[in-house]
């Protein structure tokens, strides 16, 4: 009891603090325009001003939803680790030892009750240091939020930081499905995975302009909001939450395949009419594993772990190739040239591989370089694209048309490297898991009336019944390769072709080139043929398997 009330004692407090830091920067804004109404008249140069006045967040009471996208997505990318202060220098001075207490023991309850200020009201171009100025007439008690202050430069991503962090978003789930796209496609597959590669690094730079548009934008929904008010910020934070949701739900349909392959007589009884088999069992067992990380008030070292997906991804293709090379599985030259049928399932598979936009532009943000962001895309997406030609050429020359959704399911389980790659897939899920659906639960939260929300007891229950109802999808529909087509075709279609290009030419009104416009044009055009294929191509199949 006496922890509880401590606990809503703090959450009190933050909630408090959240509303008067809110109407702390209108206030400001208030005054700076009543003070200065020359330049505030004449400062209507950037496209939010020109459009609609809801697409600017300062003009509105609080800032809308979602108010906990961009550190959510920056904690799961691992750009601004926990342990780094966010608070500038000369306030940090000032609050010494306990600031850092305070950080170590609760960061992630100031986190998830934390609300940003306006993302895009105009700063003060007077303003260089990086201090949040707040009025004199405010109660002193107020206490700030680390995560809303502004990050001092020193806490900024180096150009091989960005590339980090892209690159481990990249090569993810699609990594492991990739050979097994090309045995659908056929050989001439790997053009199409690569042409997809040069689009969405191309749509990642689109983004990158968009951002460069005003000094307010910072987030993918930041950049709808601008194109098409606050009805385009919230139909792209929807979508790219599905997106994570179905992240998640394939982290356990690949963790249960894997372990179900390494211990494949395991079975449940649950009653004499109900029992599972061994991919089911392990489902449930995986989920009772990473349900108390999501119940993780400090989630730092689940941070720190998930930068090295790329070392794990790299290993995974190495383990791949050294049982084709060393252990004697061998590499043969057979496959067919192109299979029309299924290809637009395999399309959607590479829609899923290079769907990362979603945290581009928090990786723009938190560069101490952004002009070198272009560089760091090409890099990004250049060594994700060798990568899976890689592995995509090794996994089908080895098993040919017996590959499975997963490659990892092919390898002779009683090789050293067999079982050293099978358990790095089952490891790596468990990692991010918890950073992949924390933006969902934090996103879900803002929408409970606030007095609901200050019980410990109560968001536990929440984040349970999400991660459970992941669970149950994951049940539902256990096809790994399936699965991440309709992700691809749909999902990836949007946020990865579609929208970019729709907010680029709507920002952007009136000073495109015709070339500009039409590739643009093009690649929408593409983006809905090929979504729409895949989609219908994937949910038929998924019919087919499920009757």
């Amino acid at each position: 009891m006496k922890l509880d009330e401590e606990f809503l004692h703090d959450r009190d407090h933050s909630f408090l603090t959240d509303d008067e830091e809110n109407q702390a920067d209108l206030a400001c804004s208030d005054d700076e325009h009543d003070g200065d109404g020359r330049k505030a008249n004449s400062d209507t140069s950037s496209p939010l001003s020109r459009n609609r006045s809801d697409n600017n967040l300062s003009d509105v009471p609080n800032p809308p939803w979602p108010q906990s996208y961009r550190r959510s997505m920056d904690l799961m990318t691992g750009m601004t680790p926990p342990s780094v202060s966010f608070m500038p220098r000369s306030l940090s001075r000032r609050s010494g030892s306990s600031f850092h207490k305070k950080q170590q023991s609760s960061f992630f309850d100031s986190f998830s009750s934390s609300s940003s200020k306006p993302l895009l009201s105009q700063p003060d171009p007077t303003d260089k240091e990086d201090t949040t100025i707040l009025p004199q007439h405010f109660p002193s008690q107020l206490k700030l939020s680390v995560t809303d202050l502004p990050l001092p430069q020193s806490n900024l991503c180096s150009v091989s930081q960005s590339i980090l962090n892209g690159t481990n978003v990249l090569c993810g789930l699609g990594l492991i499905t990739m050979p097994y796209a090309i045995k659908e496609s056929g050989w001439l597959g790997l053009l199409i995975l690569t042409f997809f590669g040069v689009i969405t690094c191309y749509t990642g730079i689109l983004l990158k302009r968009c951002l460069e548009s005003s000094p307010g934008l910072q987030t993918y929904p930041d950049i709808g909001q601008a194109a098409f008010g606050i009805t385009g910020r919230c139909i792209i934070s929807i979508l790219l939450y599905i997106e994570l949701y179905a992240a998640c739900v394939e982290y356990i349909i690949m963790m249960s395949d894997n372990l179900s392959g390494l211990f494949p007589n395991i079975s449940l009884s649950i009653t004499p009419g109900l029992s599972l088999d061994s991919a089911q069992t392990f489902a449930v067992l995986t989920t009772i594993l990473v349900l108390p990380t999501v119940w993780l008030k400090d989630l730092s070292l689940l941070s720190y772990l998930s930068v090295g997906g790329v070392l794990a991804s790299v290993l995974l293709g190495f383990c791949l190739f050294w049982v084709g090379a060393v252990d004697g599985i061998g590499f043969h030259a057979t496959g067919k040239l192109m299979d029309f049928s299924n290809l637009p399932v395999a399309v959607g598979i590479f829609g899923f591989g290079y769907s990362g936009h979603s945290v581009f532009p928090n990786i723009y943000s938190s560069m101490k370089e952004p002009s070198k962001f272009p560089l760091v895309l090409v890099i990004c997406f250049g060594f994700s694209t060798v990568l899976y030609i890689s592995i995509a050429v090794c996994g089908y020359t080895m098993f040919g048309e017996a590959l499975e959704s997963q490659f990892t399911l092919n390898m002779p389980k009683h090789f050293l490297s067999s079982k050293l790659a099978v358990w790095t897939a089952i490891v790596t899920p468990m990692t991010k898991y918890a950073l992949t659906i924390t933006p969902i639960v934090l996103s879900l939260e803002e929408l409970i009336p606030m007095a609901k929300m200050r019980s410990h007891g109560v968001s536990i229950l929440f984040r349970t019944i999400l991660v459970i109802s992941t669970l149950v999808v994951a049940l539902s529909v256990p096809f790994f390769a399936i699965v991440a087509a309709l992700i691809g075709s749909f999902l990836a279609m949007l946020v990865a072709l579609i929208f970019p290009c729709l907010c680029y030419l709507s920002i952007l009104k009136g000073k495109l080139t015709n070339t500009q416009i039409g590739l643009c044009t093009f690649i929408i055009i593409f983006g809905l043929v090929s979504g729409c294929c895949g989609t219908y191509s994937a949910i038929s199949r998924l019919a087919d398997q499920m009757t």
